[in-house]
């Protein structure tokens, strides 16, 4: 999981997806024209139950594969074209006929299975033929029909934007929920980090591209234009993955500050009248924004890879960079602390966190403080989830990649968000070089979260 936390974006993927559709409309067009002339007009846009029928037929010509390439890219056009004309209510009706009548036949499956238990004690041969007709038993039609869309251009964009639509569908529906695990097995093996693309984002980028940035930005919201040229200055770094298949959409991207010593506070770290540092003589880079930008790659590890890639630039380009580390927000914390509060624990801090712009009353923020950041220290290192794993969704995804809970950071985010998910405070997260590897083993394999000793105390007093 990145730091994405939730801000209202859902209205801009929405968006986003249908301006995709719209492009695949028109990129689509001369490819599907020769399969019209089979399969004429398409169907209504709720897709009513008396034009399923010639829907299915699209299906079965794909995976029928008559003719050759040019035919089948056409077939698969077409059947996607007729996708992108439906309605919500139709689009929903075309996946669950995918999702149902396109599933596994489960009688070809025990057929395979009863040939292999029979293969026991055969030649290596025939063993080898049942194991085959085992795992084509195994592959369901409609993955091989999905996998087609990979052959045309914006096929991939488009296959990951439907599983961006069939996240949302398959939590109401067993079906929907099968067919959105076939397409993320699928989308997890063409988005190997082996594929990917680390790429510098700099003020000089293509404009389409930086509007994407301002739009993906995810944790810490990009203001205006004077805000994002401020964030890709000579002391500052942006890098993205990208994929060759979808060249001009970024996948994941991370934003770095180069500074002197461990930032605190992000409203320092973003005003944009500070003054530049040289980046030659900073020796800290911290990591204060990672945002994923495809909604249909959720599930699918990119930033633990994309950390360090990073790492590993920056530490080519700046000899002289000694330190990497996060200056993160603690998106589940507020959450907890009020469950906690609500329970009877600490009435007066309960009282305080009541009272509006208490961060700014000197005598309340000096109350508050001791109390709230002795709770952030427990929540962050003794409060467990399911399997064990760190209980705030961001400390999981750098403790999964090694990093150390390094520091808590008083008031490190005022802003209306920072004050609503974690009471203002933020938490550094250290990379150590020679320590990510044992830091990795020990929360992964016995669920244990590094940290320093001094919040190691703190966390024991709460």
């Amino acid at each position: 999981m990145s730091e994405r936390t939730t801000n209202g974006g859902t209205g801009f993927f929405d968006s986003v997806f249908d301006r995709t559709l719209g492009n695949l409309k028109a990129a689509w067009r001369d490819i599907a024209e020769s399969a019209r002339v089979y399969i004429g007009a398409g169907p209504r846009p709720d897709l009513p139950d008396n034009d399923a029928e010639r829907l299915r037929a699209q299906m079965r010509a794909c995976l029928e594969g008559k003719g050759g390439q040019v035919s089948a890219r056409a077939r698969a056009a077409e059947l996607g074209r007729t996708y992108l004309a439906l309605s919500p209510t139709g689009r929903e009706r075309f996946l669950r006929l995918l999702a149902e009548e396109f599933d596994l036949d489960r009688g070809a499956v025990d057929a395979a299975c009863a040939r292999l238990m029979r293969a026991e004690g055969e030649s290596e041969g025939e063993r080898r033929q049942a194991e085959q007709a085992l795992r084509e038993a195994l592959q369901p039609p409609r993955t091989r029909l999905l996998t087609q869309f990979n052959a045309l251009p914006e096929g991939v964009k488009f296959l990951v934007d439907l599983r961006g639509e069939l996240l949302a569908l398959g939590k109401r529906d067993v079906a929907l929920a099968g067919l959105e695990q076939d397409l993320k097995n699928l989308l997890a093996s063409w988005f190997d980090v082996g594929f990917l693309e680390l790429q510098r984002i700099t003020w000089e980028s293509p404009a389409a591209l930086l509007e994407k940035l301002i739009a993906y930005e995810a944790v810490h919201a990009i203001r205006s234009w004077t805000d994002l040229k401020n964030r890709l200055e000579a002391d500052r770094r942006c890098f993205a993955f990208f994929h060759p298949r979808m060249p001009h959409e970024p996948l994941i991207f991370v934003e770095v500050a180069l500074v002197s010593g461990m930032a605190s506070n992000v409203q320092k770290l973003l005003d944009e009248h500070a003054p530049l540092m040289d980046p030659g003589s900073a020796d800290t880079a911290i990591f204060y924004s990672i945002s994923n930008c495809q909604r249909g790659l959720a599930g699918i590890s990119l930033g633990d890879f994309l950390i360090k890639r990073v790492v590993d630039q920056l530490t080519n380009e700046l000899p002289k960079l000694r330190t990497f580390a996060t200056l993160s927000p603690i998106p589940g914390f507020r959450k907890w602390l009020d469950g906690r509060l609500a329970e009877g624990a600490e009435p007066r801090l309960r009282q305080i966190l009541e009272t509006p712009s208490w961060h700014l009353d000197e005598n309340l923020a000096k109350e508050a403080r001791e109390p709230l950041t002795r709770l952030c220290a427990r929540y962050l290192v003794l409060e467990k989830g399911r399997g064990g794993r760190a209980l705030d969704p961001v400390a999981h995804f750098h403790l999964s990649n090694g990093a150390r809970i390094e520091r808590l950071n008083w008031l490190g985010d005022t802003s209306p968000k920072g004050l609503e998910q974690s009471a203002g405070m933020m938490v550094n997260y250290l990379y150590k070089l020679s320590d990510i590897e044992a830091n990795h083993e020990a929360y992964t394999g016995e669920n244990r979260v590094t940290a320093s000793l001094t919040l190691r105390n703190l966390a024991a007093k709460a």
